[in-house]
């Protein structure tokens, strides 16, 4: 089966639209004798949470977009790796909440730590999805070498992050958050894109 990216790309939309909506359920309306104002501010962990998320999911979404441009047909084995990576992202509210309800407590370090691993989960399959495209030869003709191998060094360093902040969350969660959230940068920066048309065969190895 070989076909256009097209309904693929609209479907993953709606994924990604409705794991990033549900990241403000975890935001509940404050009760108690505290007032509303104290009330509000004891959510800090929740916004921390819900903030980072959003983002997250935001640029994993152009991502996924830029990703896609790339692809001139999909097949069987992109369509579930696809879907293993849509699982990763609709995971994403859980930690969220998780580390929303126990920053500010004893359990900061676990729920950091399995903050982070969600990502290192998420990373890998980025990881399979793309080595299905290159492998299935589904790129463009106008991808080159140059574009794969940055695309593919920055999802193994992704990787390799990810697995670095679940272990140092162990330890200091408050870095293990900040490296994790810090691949944002990353994201934002890779290139999807070749600069020219075809200037060099793509590599498959």
């Amino acid at each position: 089966m070989t076909e256009s990216p097209g309904r693929v790309e609209a479907f993953s939309d709606g994924v990604f639209a409705i794991a990033i909506t549900l990241l403000i359920l975890e935001i509940r309306v404050p009760h108690g004798d505290g007032g509303l104002w104290a009330g509000l501010l004891a959510l800090w962990p929740s916004y921390i949470a819900f903030l980072m998320s959003f983002v997250v999911i935001l640029i994993m979404w152009v991502n996924h977009h830029e990703l896609l441009r790339m692809v001139r047909r999909v097949n069987y084995p992109f369509l579930f790796a696809n879907g293993f990576l849509l699982l990763t992202v609709t995971f994403i509210p859980f930690p969220t909440a998780v580390l929303a309800a126990n920053l500010a407590t004893p359990d900061a370090k676990a729920a950091v730590a399995f903050y982070c691993g969600s990502f290192v989960a998420n990373a890998l399959v980025w990881n399979l999805l793309f080595a299905t495209i290159v492998r299935g030869d589904l790129l463009r003709a106008d991808v080159n070498a140059a574009t794969v191998a940055n695309v593919r060094r920055t999802y193994y360093i992704g990787v390799s992050v990810y697995i670095l902040a679940t272990a140092l969350a162990f330890v200091r969660p408050a870095l293990g958050l900040a490296l994790n959230a810090s691949l944002c940068v990353v994201w934002i920066r890779l290139g999807y894109r070749s600069e020219s048309s075809v200037s060099s065969p793509r590599s498959e190895s």
